[in-house]
């Protein structure tokens, strides 16, 4: 498959990497960008060719992934519209916020559109995408998309598109909220006496290990927990706090905060 990139930046490249990685062919990848100095970078990296010119990276693409900044998605498929060929490729939008709805006023309807939700995570390989397809996408385009976006870690389809405001609040920030109880751990272990050092190793591992652990077991999250937590021993007593602070209704109250803004903004 011919694959163009509106846009070359670090998740056009995290993308392209992930690809190049599982064997295809990177003369078939073609990266439109305005920056003559991150094309050299690109071809440099990859080998794949670039131009400065969108109308020319989707003359003979298949697949058209929309890799640029949300602000500007309606000016580049305002220039893509005008010179999309007969045979038109897929469009699969990265663009966080824009909705399928828009960008099939500005291409036209007969465009399959596919809208996807990756996470910052997908930089090194280690993503969680969800993907939306418009009515007139094919199984094999969705199959295409789904390979594209695996080269970066792991994909869902969602049925509903409103459903992208809770991925939103689910996996696209959910690396923050990781982030923040990594930063109170490593905080409280010095605080407990703790060398800065020791603590962020201890806890950076202990959190990676705790993930694998719960991506490799079929048990839930909660038999888990309880596989660790011997009544009345040290985990218990930490527990016990966590939940007198009422834990599991932050993480609902948070979620459902950038669900709201999501929303918010996606009205923009």
């Amino acid at each position: 498959m011919k694959i163009s990139f509106i846009g070359g930046g670090n998740m056009a490249a995290a993308l392209i990497a992930g690809l190049v990685k599982q064997n295809l062919d990177p003369t078939n990848i073609l990266v439109a960008e305005p920056s003559e100095t991150r094309r050299d970078e690109l071809a440099k990296q990859f080998s794949i060719p670039t131009t400065a010119s969108n109308s020319d990276a989707v003359q003979h693409a298949e697949l058209v992934i929309l890799a640029v900044k949300p602000q500007i998605i309606p000016k580049v498929c305002s220039e893509l519209s005008a010179t999309l060929p007969s045979v038109a490729p897929v469009i699969l939008s990265i663009a966080a916020g824009i909705q399928t709805s828009l960008l099939t006023q500005i291409l036209g309807e007969h465009i399959p559109v596919i809208r996807t939700m990756p996470n910052t995570p997908s930089g090194i390989g280690c993503g969680a995408t969800a993907l939306f397809a418009v009515d007139i996408v094919t199984p094999a385009q969705k199959n295409a998309a789904e390979t594209i976006m695996n080269a970066v870690g792991i994909t869902v389809w969602l049925d509903d598109e409103k459903l992208m405001d809770t991925v939103t609040a689910v996996s696209g920030s959910g690396p923050a909220y990781f982030f923040q109880v990594i930063e109170a751990m490593e905080k409280a272990a010095i605080e407990l006496g703790l060398s800065t050092e020791t603590a962020r190793l201890l806890t950076r591992q202990t959190a990676y290990g705790a993930t694998k652990m719960a991506l490799e077991s079929r048990e839930p999250a909660a038999v888990l927990r309880q596989q660790v937590t011997s009544p009345g021993g040290t985990t218990a007593a930490a527990l016990d706090v966590l939940n007198n602070g009422n834990i599991n209704n932050l993480f609902q109250r948070a979620l459902a905060a950038a669900q709201h803004r999501a929303k918010e903004l996606n009205r923009r």
